[in-house]
């Protein structure tokens, strides 16, 4: 009688380098983000404005000519299927940060409908090592949230992120309505 041992399933949640191809699949991941995360605080035609194909074309245009060799984009799987995304590039343009030494999460998100599932975690990983791989030194990694986005802020420092000081505000209507934005920063 054999016995034969049955194999565990595969993982189907995996992160990757973007190719120009995924650009539709990113472009809208980020504009369900975008509106989920901004809809307390953009016009209703601002988000409205906010599509998949918008985002698209900008993607795949920076995909094909990144700005700069440290630039590269993340996205993260469910088997075939992009849930979730992050850009990264060089900090250099930060007051108060190192030149050089120090890198930026310029942007990400995973799905409304893809969180709780280790997707975020998995990004944020990826993004921390695909950024070591490409600095000789690196000092640190910044990204700049919304200061009342509340999870969000959770999830980076817990992860290791923790506000330095720095903030801006950004215009968001035509009424000169502004939002804060804080920087988290995690030093390597």
């Amino acid at each position: 009688m054999s016995h034969q041992h049955e194999q565990p399933p595969a993982a189907d949640a995996s992160v990757r380098t973007a190719r120009p191809n995924d650009a539709p699949a990113v472009g809208l991941v980020q504009a369900f983000v975008w509106q989920h995360e901004l809809a307390d605080v953009l016009d209703q035609e601002v988000l409205d404005a906010l599509t998949g194909p918008r985002f698209a074309a900008a993607w795949r245009e920076s995909l094909e000519h990144p700005p700069t060799p440290r630039h590269r984009l993340l996205v993260a799987c469910a088997g075939p299927q992009v849930t979730g995304y992050v850009a990264v590039g060089p900090a250099d343009d930060e007051p108060g940060l190192p030149e050089g030494t120090c890198a930026l999460l310029l942007d990400g998100g995973v799905h409304p409908e893809a969180r709780a599932a280790g997707h975020g975690s998995r990004l944020l990983n990826a993004a921390i090592d695909t950024l070591r791989a490409a600095y000789d030194q690196l000092e640190g990694v910044a990204t700049w949230v919304l200061a009342e986005a509340g999870t969000t802020r959770a999830f980076l420092q817990e992860a290791g992120f923790e506000p330095d000081g720095a903030w801006r505000d950004r215009v968001v209507g035509d009424d000169g309505r502004t939002v804060r934005e804080v920087r988290l920063v995690a030093w390597t």
